[in-house]
């Protein structure tokens, strides 16, 4: 079978990139694989309407351009917004891969494994202060702790001055989505092949979030890659085209 023959593979970026950020990912896959990429409201080259802030607003948008049928690729916060998707419109949906992603991102009593909501304040309330300066922390976060984190951290910002910055109020919109989305009572409703792929050090989506995730999902699989930060497919793109590729093949076209 040939890279034509297959579904396209959809790829959702997360808070503050642009779908550039996925670049390495498509060098790494076979010639002429069927990736394709978008840029979120307010990201890249879409723009923001104050009316897309909501999780429900946003999916719609997602999928008003997604192929009739795909397997669709969700990072960080875009994966939040993969599984809505799949939750809205599973027989759009042929499979998910949920990079780096979490059901919530932010701690309580009953779940652990987030960013404790007074971090969360703190970070969010920068982004009235500098915003720029407050997503140039955030990339230098994803890459922490991982393996080539100085190469990792160019690649992300060359993403981000390849297709220009994200507007604030996309931005601000992103943080509330990330504050108060809770997805763990729906995810035993997502019953698609569904691969969950994170790295060992992530700073920001905790590899307990991320296995929790795999185990929730009827049809889960978890993949780790070793010596990763956030962003697994900039940091390790061939160790993660590896990860990937057999759960595709696997797949009816």
């Amino acid at each position: 079978m040939s890279a034509a023959d297959l579904l396209p593979l959809v790829c959702v970026h997360g808070w503050s990139l642009n779908g550039r950020v996925f670049d390495a990912l498509r060098a790494a896959l076979p010639a002429g694989y069927p990736l394709q990429t978008l840029d979120l409201p307010g990201h890249g080259g879409s723009p923001w309407h104050g009316d897309q802030a909501s999780l429900e607003a946003q999916t719609d948008w997602l999928l008003q351009r997604l192929p009739p049928r795909c397997r669709l690729l969700g990072w960080s916060l875009g994966g939040q917004l993969a599984l809505q998707a799949a939750l809205q419109a599973p027989a759009r949906i042929a499979a998910l891969v949920l990079v780096a992603s979490t059901p919530r991102f932010v701690a309580g009593d009953d779940w652990p494994h987030g960013m404790a909501r007074p971090a969360f304040d703190r970070f969010a309330a920068g982004l009235t202060q500098d915003w720029q300066a407050l997503v140039d922390d955030f990339l230098q976060l994803q890459v922490r702790g991982g393996r080539a984190a100085d190469s990792t951290l160019q690649a992300l910002r060359a993403a981000l001055a390849a297709q220009g910055p994200p507007r604030p109020a996309a931005l601000a919109a992103g943080l509330e989505l990330l504050r108060h989305t809770d997805l763990r009572p729906a995810v035993a409703q997502v019953n698609v092949p569904s691969l969950v792929i994170g790295g060992q050090h992530d700073r920001i989506t905790p590899p307990a979030a991320q296995a929790w995730l795999a185990q929730a999902l009827p049809q889960g699989h978890y993949r780790q890659i070793e010596r990763a930060g956030h962003a697994p497919f900039l940091s390790h793109p061939q160790q993660f085209a590896a990860a990937l590729l057999p759960f595709l093949s696997g797949l009816p076209p």
